[in-house]
């Protein structure tokens, strides 16, 4: 994920060379990063205090983020999943519940932990900058979650629930996280699925235009019938054309496509 990248150079920037730990939290600017006016500094650097800096701090017994991170964890599934109920009143709870996971997955936690800079704050030592980028965005959205149950024991729910829903909210703005999922091929897989009608294929019918400006036609079939078609610039977003245009019939003519198949199956 691109935004991830880039998020996450920004994270070695701050934290400076390997060598370089802080021992300190600067809670003014945690304050102004959190937009949350902070009671008991303690909370907050548990909070932002990985395992691997009792290697650093010589305190084998410090108390590490993880039980905010469980905390927080609770609260944050509890505030998402009361906004979305909301939010759709109509949708399925397997809708929902599909929803809140793109919200708080790890990879979406850690986009929304780069977003208030909390990677500026995280304490942790010089090993742990090294491990993997899905490393990364574990320790960073862990330190999102435990700060939310900082908040949460600092301030209360609603002071919590304000955090939440208001990263939430700018990160919609800045097209960083979605409300609804885009990738129209994982979903018409998954509808294609759930009515047994198999896996879809997709065709490329044509090519035309210039080298510069190639435009594919993609046709999408589901056994032996065509659902749909697309054009884009590439065969990739021709495909997520296609798709969109085969969900739709999938969603609006579903009943009818059930017989259909049932009758050419006898």
């Amino acid at each position: 994920m691109k935004i991830l990248r880039r998020f996450l150079s920004i994270f070695f920037k701050n934290k400076g060379a390997p060598d370089v730990i802080s021992l300190e939290i600067n809670y003014a600017g945690l304050e102004a990063a959190l937009q949350y006016s902070i009671s008991k500094h303690s909370y907050f650097r548990e909070a932002l205090s990985h395992r691997s800096y009792q290697q650093v701090s010589g305190k084998k017994d410090s108390p590490t983020n993880e039980r905010l991170e469980y905390l927080g964890d609770s609260v944050l599934n509890l505030v998402v999943g009361d906004y979305l109920f909301h939010l759709h009143p109509n949708a399925e709870e397997g809708e929902l519940t599909k929803i809140r996971s793109r919200l708080v997955n790890r990879k979406a936690l850690s986009i929304l932990a780069c977003q208030i800079n909390l990677t500026s704050f995280i304490l942790l030592s010089p090993s742990a900058l090294q491990v993997s980028e899905k490393g990364l965005e574990t320790i960073l959205s862990d330190a999102f979650e435990a700060i939310i149950g900082a908040i949460y024991l600092d301030g209360g729910f609603d002071e919590a629930r304000k955090f939440i829903l208001t990263s939430l909210r700018k990160s919609f703005e800045k097209n960083l996280l979605k409300l609804e999922d885009d990738n129209y091929k994982s979903q018409l897989l998954e509808h294609a699925q759930s009515l047994g009608l198999g896996n879809p294929r997709y065709s490329t019918v044509s090519e035309s235009g210039p080298d510069h400006d190639r435009i594919f036609t993609i046709e999408v079939f589901i056994g032996k019938y065509s659902y749909g078609t697309g054009l884009g610039k590439n065969k990739k977003a021709a495909e997520q054309s296609a798709a969109a245009d085969a969900l739709q019939k999938l969603i609006v003519n579903k009943r009818d496509i059930n017989n259909e198949h049932a009758e050419s199956d006898n």
